[in-house]
């Protein structure tokens, strides 16, 4: 990609310096035309008639002209390639940050995704503790660490999927039991069996649920 950047580089800035070129050799076959014309004139002075120096006069003003509009015709074209070739480096430009931004994403994503484990592991771990050791100095301790460790996930994107109550979303949620529920009616999440979680606006891993017959 750098490589390709500097080549675009490299042929905007030799095209821009063509078209310097060319304005710089409108202003020398310029002068050059008018001097040559005035050496002949001076040259021929007393030997043309006035309808000669008319006819010169007006051949010099055509062939200036006709050079001029050649080279004018000639930036038209440079000008027109350095537009193109400034669009062509932006178009690069944007398409090289969405390819460096979908690499990031993917490898952020491939990292949450081996981080979740070791959530479960401290939930799984928290759940198992009993009533009256739950106010214990390390159980404590570990509950703190866990909660930071949501926080520091939710501060980078990663946030856990809504699941029990709603209704049952298979972008979200994966269905592995169905459930009989006074509470909830047909096709609501009534139970979370693991967390889901995304990261931004991508699903890391789905809900894995039960939802209600």
């Amino acid at each position: 990609m750098e490589n390709q950047e500097k080549d675009l580089q490299e042929e905007l800035q030799e095209t821009m310096q063509d078209a310097e070129t060319k304005d710089a050799d409108i202003e020398a076959s310029e002068a050059e035309i008018s001097e040559a014309v005035e050496e002949s004139e001076a040259e021929g002075e007393g030997k043309m008639s006035w309808a000669e120096k008319k006819a010169a006069k007006k051949q010099e003003k055509k062939e200036k002209k006709d050079k001029t509009d050649a080279y004018k015709e000639q930036i038209e074209q440079l000008e027109d390639r350095v537009k193109r070739q400034m669009a062509e480096f932006e178009n690069f430009r944007k398409r090289t940050e969405k390819e460096k931004q979908a690499m990031f994403e993917t490898g952020a994503k491939s990292v949450v995704e081996k981080i979740l484990p070791v959530v479960d592991n401290f939930e799984r771990g928290l759940a198992t503790v009993p009533e009256d050791k739950k106010e214990d100095p390390f159980v404590d301790g570990m509950n703190r660490i866990y909660k930071q460790f949501l926080t520091e996930l939710e501060n980078i994107g990663v946030k856990p999927i809504e699941a029990v109550g709603c209704e049952f979303d298979p972008n979200l949620h994966n269905a592995v039991m169905q459930v009989e529920s006074e509470e909830y009616e047909s096709g609501i999440v009534a139970q979370e069996l693991q967390k889901g979680y995304t990261y931004r606006e991508s699903v890391v891993r789905h809900s894995m649920v039960a939802v209600t017959q």
